[in-house]
């Protein structure tokens, strides 16, 4: 009976010492969570540069848009495909001026343009 207990005690010992120190032990859990530690950090800091990435680019799209938007109004440039049709008011009447005769005073009259402006 005494050599089945000692049987036994070596056998639950030999299961522990694989359970803590084995392929699947203690040592091996620490390094696989001190790993996916380590992986965590990288991938927060990976998304991270994917975001400033993303916001850059959205940034570049709508400034672009931008450019594009400030070069058809101001500069009047089109595409390379594009036809450019302005549609304006119709032009008023042209404005005559009143004939001038011998006897119309100059404009400006020279009266007022010759005297010194008043002083206070």
């Amino acid at each position: 009976m005494r050599v089945a207990f000692f049987i036994i005690v070596a056998l639950l010992a030999a299961v522990q010492v694989e359970l803590w120190l084995g392929k699947g032990g203690l040592p091996r859990v620490m390094s696989l969570r001190a790993q996916v530690e380590a992986q965590q950090k990288v991938n927060a800091q990976a998304q991270a540069r994917n975001e400033r990435l993303a916001a850059e680019v959205r940034d570049l799209q709508e400034g672009l848009e931008m450019v594009e938007e400030k070069a058809r109004t101001e500069l009047g440039m089109v595409k390379p495909d594009e036809i450019y049709v302005q549609l304006t008011s119709q032009p008023a009447a042209p404005r005559t001026l009143p004939p001038t005769s011998p006897s119309a005073a100059p404009w400006p009259p020279a009266a007022q343009a010759s005297s010194p402006a008043p002083t206070p």
